[in-house]
């Protein structure tokens, strides 16, 4: 999740506004050559890195989603084929998927090898856990994926737009309903751990008036990646508008991957409450 990420806030690039940059200044910043040769005082030469761009990001989301695929694709076979052996490796996958965002999220420099891996283990959690719900409620996991791919493409059409821009007013509310929102996840998990609510939902499933609170609860989560989705991108503008180096242009991606599969997976437990 964006946040307060601290891959994005080591440095400075991404953090640093030096305004708004015009079409025709982006534009020439993209056509510029990607090395730029300064020549020292002792006449050698050094050639800079080579700066982050817009493309390249692009570049290695595809990518990444690309490995996420085929993790989902292998884990949701075998999960049909052997649900007890999918069902086991379901919780490893989930806990070395969060071990791997860990070290991700706050190592200095972006490891490649390491973003892949996370991209692989967390397809296979999502092939594997996305079997699971499609059995329980057929055609929820094709639902699910159009709803999360509309959410994603109508937040950066807005963006890209500039209809859709992160402010400080604005990050402050979503840092604190991040917050809420989080003590109530974990609250929820204890008391349904601990048979506290007999409703596999726990809160989430008790309804008011006809409506599963989970529902409204899952339409703020929603918002909520919107808006983190929102930052992502401003993080990865302004790394380009401050020309950092390239190889930053994981860390975007890295970024944009790990807010998606959490909209993925609010919006697929949506629709299973709904459903319910």
């Amino acid at each position: 999740m964006a946040m307060n990420n601290p891959a994005y806030n080591r440095n400075k690039g991404f953090t640093s506004d030096k305004g708004t940059l015009s079409a025709t200044e982006l534009q020439a910043m993209y056509d510029a050559s990607p090395n730029t040769v300064t020549r020292n005082a002792g006449g050698t030469n050094t050639v800079a890195e080579t700066p982050m761009s817009i493309e390249g990001s692009v570049g290695k989301s595809v990518g990444l989603f690309a490995v996420l695929v085929v993790g989902a694709v292998v884990g949701w076979f075998l999960t049909s084929a052997n649900p007890d052996l999918g069902m086991s490796l379901m919780f490893v996958t989930m806990l070395v998927g969060f071990g791997l965002a860990m070290v991700n999220i706050f190592k200095k420099e972006p490891s490649p090898g390491l973003i892949l891996a996370y991209a692989l283990v967390q397809g296979f959690f999502l092939g594997i856990i996305s079997m699971v719900y499609n059995t329980m409620w057929n055609g929820i996991v094709l639902q699910a994926v159009l709803a999360t791919l509309t959410v994603v493409g109508v937040t950066l059409a807005l963006f890209a737009s500039g209809k859709v821009r992160a402010s400080a007013k604005a990050t402050k509310v979503f840092m604190i309903a991040m917050v809420g929102y989080l003590v109530f996840s974990v609250v929820n998990v204890l008391l349904v751990s601990f048979g506290a609510i007999s409703n596999p939902w726990g809160i989430s499933g008790i309804s008011f008036f006809g409506i599963p609170l989970g529902a409204l609860i899952g339409i703020v989560a929603i918002l909520l990646g919107a808006y983190s989705l929102v930052l992502d991108f401003d993080f990865i503008q302004k790394g380009v508008a401050n020309r950092i180096p390239a190889k930053y242009e994981w860390t975007g991606a890295f970024g944009i991957m790990v807010t998606v599969i959490w909209l993925y997976l609010e919006i697929l437990r949506l629709l299973a409450i709904t459903r319910n």
